[in-house]
Protein backbone atom coordinates (compact mmCIF):
# COMPACT_ATOMS: atom_id res chain seq x y z
CA UNK A 1 0.00 0.00 0.00
CA UNK A 2 2.74 2.50 0.84
CA UNK A 3 4.38 1.90 -2.54
CA UNK A 4 1.16 2.80 -4.35
CA UNK A 5 0.76 5.83 -2.11
CA UNK A 6 4.28 7.01 -2.93
CA UNK A 7 3.77 6.43 -6.65
CA UNK A 8 0.57 8.43 -6.50
CA UNK A 9 2.43 11.32 -4.87
CA UNK A 10 5.17 11.25 -7.48
CA UNK A 11 2.65 11.68 -10.28
CA UNK A 12 0.23 13.92 -8.43
CA UNK A 13 -0.02 17.31 -10.12
CA UNK A 14 1.25 20.10 -7.94
CA UNK A 15 0.23 23.27 -9.68
CA UNK A 16 -1.03 25.85 -7.22
CA UNK A 17 -4.12 26.28 -9.37
CA UNK A 18 -4.87 22.55 -9.02
CA UNK A 19 -4.42 22.51 -5.25
CA UNK A 20 -6.35 25.73 -4.60
CA UNK A 21 -10.12 25.91 -4.89
CA UNK A 22 -12.66 28.70 -4.41
CA UNK A 23 -13.72 27.42 -0.97
CA UNK A 24 -10.20 28.06 0.33
CA UNK A 25 -9.79 31.62 -0.92
CA UNK A 26 -10.68 34.66 1.18
CA UNK A 27 -10.71 38.20 -0.21
CA UNK A 28 -10.81 41.32 1.94
CA UNK A 29 -9.92 39.50 5.14
CA UNK A 30 -10.13 42.14 7.86
CA UNK A 31 -7.90 40.93 10.70
CA UNK A 32 -5.24 43.07 12.37
CA UNK A 33 -2.76 40.57 13.84
CA UNK A 34 -0.44 37.88 12.52
CA UNK A 35 -1.89 35.39 15.02
CA UNK A 36 -5.43 36.25 13.99
CA UNK A 37 -4.60 35.81 10.31
CA UNK A 38 -3.03 32.39 10.90
CA UNK A 39 -6.01 31.25 13.02
CA UNK A 40 -8.44 32.39 10.32
CA UNK A 41 -6.47 30.52 7.64
CA UNK A 42 -6.52 27.37 9.78
CA UNK A 43 -10.26 27.82 10.29
CA UNK A 44 -10.72 28.21 6.54
CA UNK A 45 -9.29 24.73 5.87
CA UNK A 46 -10.85 23.05 8.91
CA UNK A 47 -13.28 21.05 6.74
CA UNK A 48 -10.81 20.27 3.93
CA UNK A 49 -11.16 16.63 2.80
CA UNK A 50 -7.37 16.11 3.04
CA UNK A 51 -7.27 17.24 6.68
CA UNK A 52 -7.49 14.50 9.31
CA UNK A 53 -6.47 16.39 12.47
CA UNK A 54 -7.25 20.10 12.90
CA UNK A 55 -5.42 20.46 16.20
CA UNK A 56 -2.26 18.77 14.92
CA UNK A 57 -2.25 21.06 11.88
CA UNK A 58 -2.65 24.12 14.11
CA UNK A 59 0.13 22.91 16.40
CA UNK A 60 2.53 22.22 13.50
CA UNK A 61 1.85 25.51 11.69
CA UNK A 62 2.30 27.53 14.91
CA UNK A 63 5.45 25.60 15.82
CA UNK A 64 6.94 26.39 12.39
CA UNK A 65 5.99 30.06 12.80
CA UNK A 66 7.74 30.20 16.19
CA UNK A 67 10.95 28.90 14.62
CA UNK A 68 11.04 31.75 12.11
CA UNK A 69 8.47 34.09 10.63
CA UNK A 70 6.91 32.92 7.39
CA UNK A 71 6.70 36.51 6.19
CA UNK A 72 8.82 35.94 3.06
CA UNK A 73 8.95 39.54 1.85
CA UNK A 74 7.12 41.58 -0.80
CA UNK A 75 3.98 41.66 1.39
CA UNK A 76 3.67 37.85 1.32
CA UNK A 77 3.29 35.40 4.21
CA UNK A 78 3.44 31.66 3.80
CA UNK A 79 2.52 29.86 7.03
CA UNK A 80 3.22 26.19 6.37
CA UNK A 81 3.94 22.78 7.85
CA UNK A 82 4.97 19.27 6.96
CA UNK A 83 2.51 17.36 9.07
CA UNK A 84 0.77 14.07 9.75
CA UNK A 85 -2.44 16.11 9.98
CA UNK A 86 -3.01 15.93 6.20
CA UNK A 87 -3.19 13.04 3.73
CA UNK A 88 -2.43 15.17 0.65
CA UNK A 89 -1.36 18.81 0.22
CA UNK A 90 -3.69 21.57 1.35
CA UNK A 91 -3.43 25.13 0.05
CA UNK A 92 -5.43 28.21 1.02
CA UNK A 93 -5.04 31.87 0.06
CA UNK A 94 -6.21 35.14 1.60
CA UNK A 95 -5.92 38.72 0.47
CA UNK A 96 -5.97 40.96 3.53
CA UNK A 97 -8.05 44.14 3.53
CA UNK A 98 -5.14 46.03 5.06
CA UNK A 99 -1.52 45.11 5.62
CA UNK A 100 -0.64 43.27 8.85
CA UNK A 101 2.73 43.19 10.61
CA UNK A 102 4.12 39.67 10.18
CA UNK A 103 7.79 39.98 11.23
CA UNK A 104 8.66 39.53 7.54
CA UNK A 105 12.28 39.23 6.43
CA UNK A 106 12.02 42.59 4.63
CA UNK A 107 10.18 44.21 7.59
CA UNK A 108 7.21 45.00 5.33
CA UNK A 109 3.66 44.20 6.42
CA UNK A 110 1.73 41.42 4.68
CA UNK A 111 -1.35 41.50 2.41
CA UNK A 112 -1.04 38.12 0.65
CA UNK A 113 -1.23 34.97 2.78
CA UNK A 114 -0.83 31.38 1.61
CA UNK A 115 -1.35 28.47 4.01
CA UNK A 116 0.35 25.26 2.89
CA UNK A 117 0.31 21.88 4.59
CA UNK A 118 1.79 18.71 3.14
CA UNK A 119 2.21 15.19 4.51
CA UNK A 120 5.47 14.53 6.37
CA UNK A 121 6.73 12.11 3.71
CA UNK A 122 6.32 14.67 0.90
CA UNK A 123 9.39 16.75 1.77
CA UNK A 124 10.53 17.29 -1.83
CA UNK A 125 7.04 18.29 -2.97
CA UNK A 126 6.67 20.55 0.08
CA UNK A 127 9.86 22.41 -0.80
CA UNK A 128 8.87 22.64 -4.47
CA UNK A 129 5.45 24.03 -3.56
CA UNK A 130 7.00 26.62 -1.23
CA UNK A 131 9.33 27.61 -4.04
CA UNK A 132 6.52 27.81 -6.59
CA UNK A 133 4.37 29.98 -4.32
CA UNK A 134 7.32 32.27 -3.72
CA UNK A 135 8.18 32.41 -7.41
CA UNK A 136 4.63 33.22 -8.52
CA UNK A 137 3.68 35.62 -5.72
CA UNK A 138 6.95 37.53 -5.72
CA UNK A 139 6.17 38.93 -9.19
CA UNK A 140 4.85 42.46 -8.81
CA UNK A 141 2.52 42.02 -11.79
CA UNK A 142 0.90 38.99 -10.15
CA UNK A 143 0.45 40.75 -6.81
CA UNK A 144 -1.12 43.73 -8.62
CA UNK A 145 -3.50 41.42 -10.48
CA UNK A 146 -4.43 39.68 -7.23
CA UNK A 147 -5.18 43.06 -5.62
CA UNK A 148 -7.67 43.72 -8.43
CA UNK A 149 -9.52 40.40 -8.09
CA UNK A 150 -13.17 40.61 -7.10
CA UNK A 151 -13.93 36.97 -6.32
CA UNK A 152 -12.23 33.60 -5.72
CA UNK A 153 -12.72 32.53 -9.35
CA UNK A 154 -10.66 35.49 -10.56
CA UNK A 155 -7.90 34.61 -8.06
CA UNK A 156 -7.79 31.10 -9.51
CA UNK A 157 -7.62 32.56 -13.01
CA UNK A 158 -4.52 34.57 -12.08
CA UNK A 159 -2.75 31.41 -10.87
CA UNK A 160 -3.91 29.30 -13.84
CA UNK A 161 -2.65 31.87 -16.32
CA UNK A 162 0.68 32.34 -14.55
CA UNK A 163 1.37 28.62 -14.24
CA UNK A 164 0.67 27.70 -17.87
CA UNK A 165 4.36 27.69 -18.71
CA UNK A 166 5.50 26.04 -15.46
CA UNK A 167 6.60 22.40 -15.42
CA UNK A 168 4.72 19.91 -13.27
CA UNK A 169 6.22 19.29 -9.85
Amino acid sequence: MSVNFLNFNLHFTMKLSDLLSKEYILLGLDINTKEGVIEKMLSLVSNHPNLVDNEKLREDVLKREEEMSTGIGKNIALPHAKTEAVTQPILAFALLKKAVEFDAIDSQPVRFVFLLATPEQMLAQHLKLLSRISRVASKEEIRNRLLETKDPASVLSVFIEEEKAFPEI
